[in-house]
């Protein structure tokens, strides 16, 4: 067996026999379907009521208010339009209600478009201000519309709702949203990247920095070139977290399975259902679900799939090698903080250009640029392909990753190999390009 071999188990063992690594392996399945059901149990809660004193001098909105305490919107209307304003004013300072909305008397309707106060010991949500403005502009609107002598009725029967239907250019029928979909499934991807990333990467570094202050790595490199070692670490300790994310979505698919028979959710094809309601699911349902799912099929699921391991492996790989030349290069993790910063901007980079560029225009010069870049394109690439890519910008984006990450390895291997035996000094990123130079 190679050394890199024996590296690579020993590393791969070292990780899954540790106490941490199991516990955590089968303690977050659950911890997560512990904050699902905590959040769902929360959402399920009814907020208390807020209730908001309405002080109408001119008897033309105070009804509009009032009616709205049925809906859903959190805030009771009271009407104390016959009680003094200032008394009321001491009312919301003891907060016996949340907010005043006074509304003069006026002989010109207009005058109350900036006249209106809301009064509270607190700011108000904009939402809840919008609101107010929203129902006192309607009713401010149909009195200009009745002095005006226009019949409100047949102006509301005028207005029109517009659905627009998709197309292709092949005269196939499309479905509204799908963007949003293929941003998720391929940000769902990447940010999985993301994050496999961060936790295994700093897992490489703590490696790198335990042996370090053990002084075990003067051992190892007694008979293993620093090059075998970095590379042995990398691959066990990503061997590991493969392991562990497969157990995740084991433990999740089974924690699903069980909740749906303990609270007797039936998902198969003998769920009981009635007739009259599988007829009416169907006639709702049945024609977007379906192409809602052959657009789902029309997506280049192969490509999607394949282009996750590539750039999975090429991704990890790239930042590990930062990871572990950092580990070699500190004395403990408190002296990484100040190298982990650029290592972690190009990541967050890649997300937010993802969202905010492939989202809105998927084949513009910026997300292609981006999904060139060895740092950012693991994340951006797979946020673009669902989208259709050509095939020459993902080779063109491959080749540049995996020729980006054996020169990361070549220069992370010349730092590595001579700060593994470097103690008691903190290094500068002036120290770092000496070393490179060695």
């Amino acid at each position: 067996m190679s050394i890199i071999s024996l590296i690579i188990k020993r590393e791969f063992v070292a990780k899954v026999r540790n106490k941490s690594f199991i516990v955590m392996t089968f303690l977050s399945p659950l911890l997560f379907v512990g904050i699902a059901a905590f959040v769902g149990y929360l959402s399920s809660m009814k907020a208390e009521t807020k209730r908001i004193a309405i002080h109408d001098e001119s008897g033309l909105f105070v009804n509009e208010f009032v009616s709205k305490n049925s809906d859903k919107s959190g805030y009771k209307y009271v009407d104390l339009s016959l009680i003094d304003a200032k008394f009321l004013k001491d009312s919301i300072t003891n907060e016996s209600y949340e907010g005043l909305l006074l509304i003069p008397k006026t002989t010109n309707v207009a005058d109350l478009e900036s006249k209106i106060q809301f009064i509270s010991n607190d700011s108000p949500s904009i939402s809840f201000i919008e609101n107010v403005q929203s129902i006192v502009a309607n009713k401010i609107t149909n009195i200009n519309l009745l002095e005006a002598k226009l019949d409100t009725e047949a102006i509301k029967n005028a207005q029109s709702k517009v659905n627009i239907s998709l197309a292709k250019a092949s005269g196939e029928q499309s479905v509204k949203g799908l963007n949003e979909i293929k941003i998720a499934i391929g940000g769902g991807f990447g940010y999985l990247i993301m994050m496999f990333i961060i936790i295994y990467g700093n897992m490489v570094m703590r490696s790198v920095i335990e042996e370090k202050t053990n002084r075990i790595i003067e051992i190892i490199i007694s008979s293993v070139k620093p090059f075998q070692l970095m590379i042995g670490k990398i691959i066990g300790t990503s061997l590991a977290g493969i392991l562990q994310f497969f157990i995740w979505a084991v433990i999740g698919l089974s924690l699903m399975f069980a909740a749906s028979v303990f609270f007797g959710v039936n998902v198969g094809p003998t769920a009981k259902v009635s007739p009259e309601m599988m007829q009416q699911a169907q006639n709702e349902f049945a024609g977007p679900a379906q192409m809602y799912i052959k657009e789902l099929w029309n997506l280049p699921i192969a490509s999607i799939l394949i282009g996750f391991v590539v750039y999975f492996i090429g991704g990890y790989f790239l930042y590990s090698s930062f990871y572990a030349a950092i580990g070699a290069a500190v004395d403990n993790q408190t002296d990484s903080q100040q190298f982990l910063l650029p290592i972690i901007m190009p990541l967050m980079l890649s997300v937010y250009v993802g969202f905010f560029s492939v989202m809105s225009d998927p084949h513009g010069t910026l997300a292609v640029v981006f999904s060139m870049i060895p740092l950012t394109s693991p994340i951006v690439m797979l946020m673009r392909i669902p989208f259709g890519v050509p095939l020459w910008q993902i080779a063109i984006s491959v080749t540049l990753l995996f020729a980006t990450f054996f020169s990361v390895v070549w220069f992370a291997a010349k730092i590595y190999r001579v700060g593994i035996l470097m103690y008691g000094k903190k290094p500068t990123w002036k120290e770092l390009y000496k070393w490179l130079k060695y």
